[in-house]
């Protein structure tokens, strides 16, 4: 008689709290894999590596694995003995209930999808003819294609391309439009037979790290008709670009998978847009998206592991077409999508893109322009010269490896001040503290500074009232537990100084290096250009305390809000802006820090 074996379970039940929602979650998978699983946007800021708290969660029943190493160092014990869990480290042993606090959700966050407006001369790449065509009969049997080629001829316009995707609507269209249409070209290819008199739309996309920004563009007159902004979903895979790149080289199809959260993201964005506007898909004949580099190659679906590799070269630098069809976006059938050339490794198109929307390369002044992010893009315009450099600035100022930071989500602190001793905090939403964003971080700093709460070395004075030391932790009390939103402390600790010192360190190294590189002095720059969301909402006066930006006059920063969002924008409406791309590549000189 053969002997009876019980089968272990192949999946255990996870219920996510309190979003309400359940998924099966195959045994041995961790509560992150259930969370990506199931589309719950859990913050895993260091990839699921175990190395931040970002995606901390509480057991409420069941059973899970028994801490790992990482978990007693990034929760201790006080933490563990609640039943606080790392959900990249937890695996579940039995069906669970799993309460994620808010903070550990990527919560809507404030994204930066505002720049500056400078009109710019429509000219796109893509043209319209409105055209009537002759229907077929028994005597006129030519195809369908040739009655376009005709139609295009008569006004003396060559199209010798119509590809299939556009073939594949084209028949019908026409009989639908009792042989009239509106047919769009690019160069000498049919990308879109419309309505006549349809509106001519395209699509510009910034693709940030950690957000997303879609525009909506009249390709005649330039309007932006509509503009949205989301989350990035990869965040779910990985905080900053490296652990992005871990996790196409440690998953199968991670690559893939990356890319396809991307393009059904924009195509969400794309549906709010067509709804808030009352248009359709096949109106979008055009479309641009610029990001760093390694987005602009996960978004195009090219490998990633030579990025994270030295020397950091990318698998293509200059500007690509790519039908839109074959990437999946909801365009029109023949449209494609621009991606502007790439600088370098980790100098991508967004940074092209704000160098183009300001005209910094091409201003006669000193002027000094960055993006600040987990990598820092910097360039210096300077007598005819172009530098830029890319300096590892890390996640501090997305909230990273600060013991209580977020990001720019409402009941992040975004404003400090430490007045007579008396610390007040404004968050964004005005709702009740559950951490700090990146500016929030950096005013309590350039405050703690200040008010003499830590010396000029960054270390924590003991002997401050307002500094403290819990189980050998010496912490700045921010906001008492009674105070706060999720009825903890808020802190800051002498290692999120450290990490903050680390930050801004490498932002300040990189702008001296172009500095030195060009011979130009502090006070020679006539104008200090700070773009992105973050650096949108610093205070300038705070990042010149902490010696993060050089001293300067305050009217010499320029605060340009989302600048590559615009610069995607003018490009996609103009043909001579797309082509300034080039000479801007071509006249950068590329300074590599990591030499």
């Amino acid at each position: 008689m053969p002997n009876k074996t019980s089968s272990a379970p192949k999946y255990f039940h996870v219920d996510f709290e309190p979003i309400g929602r359940r998924v099966e979650n195959n045994a041995g998978n961790t509560l992150l894999a259930a969370a990506q699983t199931a589309g719950v946007q859990l913050v895993s800021l260091c990839g699921g590596v175990g190395s931040c708290n970002s995606c901390r969660v509480r057991l409420v029943s069941g059973e899970l694995s028994p801490p790992t190493r990482e978990e007693q160092d990034a929760l201790g014990a006080d933490d563990l003995a609640k039943d606080y869990r790392l959900a990249c480290q937890a695996i579940p042993l039995t069906d669970v209930k799993i309460d994620i606090p808010p903070e550990s959700l990527t919560t809507p966050q404030r994204l930066q999808i505002e720049g500056q407006e400078t009109f710019i001369e429509p000219d796109p790449v893509v043209t319209a003819f409105d055209v009537q065509l002759a229907p077929p009969t028994l005597d006129d049997l030519r195809s369908d294609v040739a009655r376009v080629r005709q139609a295009l001829d008569d006004l003396g316009i060559a199209c010798p391309v119509i590809r299939l995707p556009v073939l594949e609507s084209l028949s019908g269209r026409l009989r639908a439009q009792s042989w009239t249409a509106r047919l769009v070209l690019r160069g000498d290819e049919v990308i879109a037979g419309l309505p006549r008199e349809s509106d001519l739309l395209g699509l510009a996309v910034d693709v940030g790290t950690t957000k997303l920004a879609a525009y909506l563009v009249d390709l005649e007159n330039g309007n932006t008709l509509a503009k949205t902004g989301r989350m990035n979903p990869q965040i779910s895979y990985g905080e900053d670009v490296v652990s992005r790149i871990a996790y196409t080289i440690n998953n199968e199809g991670g690559r893939k998978l990356l890319q396809a959260k991307l393009v059904e993201a924009i195509n969400d964005m794309l549906a709010e847009l067509h709804n808030q506007t009352s248009t359709l898909p096949e109106q979008v004949v055009e479309a641009v998206v610029v990001g760093n580099t390694a987005m602009h190659h996960l978004f195009a679906g090219l490998p990633v592991r030579q990025l994270g590799e030295a020397p950091y070269v990318p698998a293509v630098a200059d500007p690509m077409d790519i039908p839109a069809s074959e990437i999946g976006l909801a365009l029109a059938p023949g449209a494609y999508i621009h991606l502007p050339p790439n600088i370098a490794g980790y100098v991508g198109a967004d940074h092209v893109a704000m160098l183009l929307a300001t005209d910094v390369w091409d201003s006669a002044r000193t002027v000094l322009a960055l993006d600040i992010g987990t990598n820092t893009e910097i360039s210096l315009a300077t007598g005819g010269r172009l530098l830029s450099c890319s300096c590892a600035s890390g996640p501090a100022f997305e909230g990273a490896h600060i013991h209580d930071g977020m990001r720019a989500a409402p009941g992040a602190i975004e404003r400090v001040q430490i007045v007579d001793g008396e610390v007040r905090v404004h968050t964004i939403g005005s709702q009740p503290a559950v951490g700090l964003c990146g500016s929030g971080i950096l005013d309590a700093i350039a405050e703690m500074v200040a008010a003499g709460v830590m010396d000029s070395r960054g270390k924590l004075q003991k002997d401050n009232p307002l500094v403290r030391e819990e189980d050998g932790v010496v912490e700045f009390l921010l906001m008492p537990a009674e105070s706060a939103g999720h009825e903890r402390d808020v802190i800051v600790t002498q290692k999120d100084v450290s990490e903050v010192q680390l930050a801004k360190g490498a932002i300040r190294a990189g702008i001296e290096i172009l500095l030195e590189e060009a011979g130009v002095a502090h006070d020679e720059i006539e104008e200090f250009i700070v773009a992105g969301a973050f650096g949108t909402y610093l205070d300038v006066r705070s990042a010149v305390q902490v010696g993060m930006f050089p001293t300067l006059p305050v009217d010499r920063f320029r605060q340009v809000g989302n600048a590559a969002g615009t610069g995607a924008r003018q490009m996609l409406i103009s043909a001579e802006r797309r082509q300034a791309t080039a000479e801007i590549v071509r006249r950068v000189e590329y300074i590599e820090l990591t030499t």
